[in-house]
């Protein structure tokens, strides 16, 4: 069962159709565009993220498309690529008296660094989650999906396509060693199968750091083991790509082995259609740049966030669903 947690809705405002102002700033150079459902006129915002890959990227985009539809100011910096140059972006953002900051931070340990950094400004992090511990309702908020809930689902279906055996033998890719979605994501794919009584062997555990080629390199020197493999969970789809490319390149039926990834991105939902990969849990980078936006909105004009949608009771957190996706809804999502 999925983890149930409080949540509150709220009715959407007028749109305003207003142009968002980007600007160059911190790290680097701004880019524009929009999309999002209340009236946050006259509200600044800025936006500071590590280095993207694909996932990342949307979110950035959706924070932006959520700004210009809800008639934010949103000032979007370079990505970063380390703990000093994000800490020099939150201290120019302070400087120049923002609403609020969207932060994905470099590195989620630093947290209170960047909070500290940012004076007075409420700080709602994104995609990478910090500690409970520099979490305060109304001020430093995560907004994102409960890992926990991912993780469950691809072992749910794993284990119902396969018939519900006694017992499997798992290939594991994880993410960054240490983020928090790998941690926890992981850790809920083995307690589902702990939690249902599987004998679950992990013939292979190890990161691919979220990369498509990593995964495909690493999948290959695998097999040389010759150790039999029942399904491949993926922490992110472009590992389970990478996978599904290693499968094609050596003649193997992806039709037999399940290999499930998370995010439903494009090219994740497109293998699903194409018979490479057989399931994936979408995660939605609009959603989450939608609810970040809204928040933001929510702190400037009224200083607290307990009407945002999907808050949680503790006020600490935003947690936008997750959603299960195989052949028969991949069209839907891409």
């Amino acid at each position: 069962m999925l983890k149930k947690r409080s949540l509150k809705r709220i009715l959407t405002g007028v749109i305003a159709g207003v142009l968002v102002a980007l600007s160059v700033t911190g790290c680097g150079s701004a880019s524009k565009g929009g999309g999002g459902s209340v009236d946050g006129s006259g509200v600044k915002v800025y936006f500071s993220t590590l280095t993207l890959d694909d996932f990342k990227e949307l979110v950035m985009n959706s924070v932006i498309e959520a700004g210009k539809s809800s008639g934010v100011t949103v000032d979007v910096g370079t990505p970063c690529a380390t703990v000093d140059e994000q800490v020099a972006q939150i201290r120019d953002a302070a400087a120049k008296g923002y609403d609020a900051i969207i932060c994905n931070p470099v590195d989620a340990a630093t947290a209170l660094q960047l909070e500290v950094t940012a004076g007075d400004i409420p700080i709602l992090f994104t995609n990478t989650q910090p500690d409970a511990a520099y979490l305060k309702a109304d001020k430093y908020m995560y907004v994102g999906s409960y890992e926990i809930d991912a993780g469950t689902m691809q072992a749910e279906y794993v284990w119902n396509k396969l018939g519900k055996p006694s017992s499997l033998n798992i290939v594991l890719f994880q993410g960054q060693p240490g983020h928090p979605a790998a941690v926890n994501r992981t850790k809920a794919v083995k307690k589902y199968f702990k939690n249902v009584g599987v004998n679950a062997n992990f013939v292979f555990n190890d990161t691919a750091y979220w990369d498509t080629q990593k995964a495909t390199d690493e999948f290959k020197l695998f097999l040389k083991t010759g150790q039999p493999y029942d399904c491949v969970i993926c922490n992110n789809d472009s590992m389970a790509l990478g996978v599904v490319q290693a499968m094609n390149e050596l003649g193997i039926d992806t039709a037999s082995v399940p290999v499930v990834g998370i995010d439903a991105t494009a090219d994740g939902c497109q293998s699903i259609l194409d018979g490479g990969m057989q399931f994936t849990v979408y995660q939605s980078a609009k959603g989450q740049g939608a609810s970040c936006v809204e928040a933001a909105i929510a702190l400037a004009k009224k200083g607290t966030c307990k009407d945002v949608e999907y808050v949680t009771s503790d006020g600490l957190y935003v947690w936008v669903p997750f959603e299960p996706v195989d052949k028969s809804n991949a069209a839907s999502i891409k």
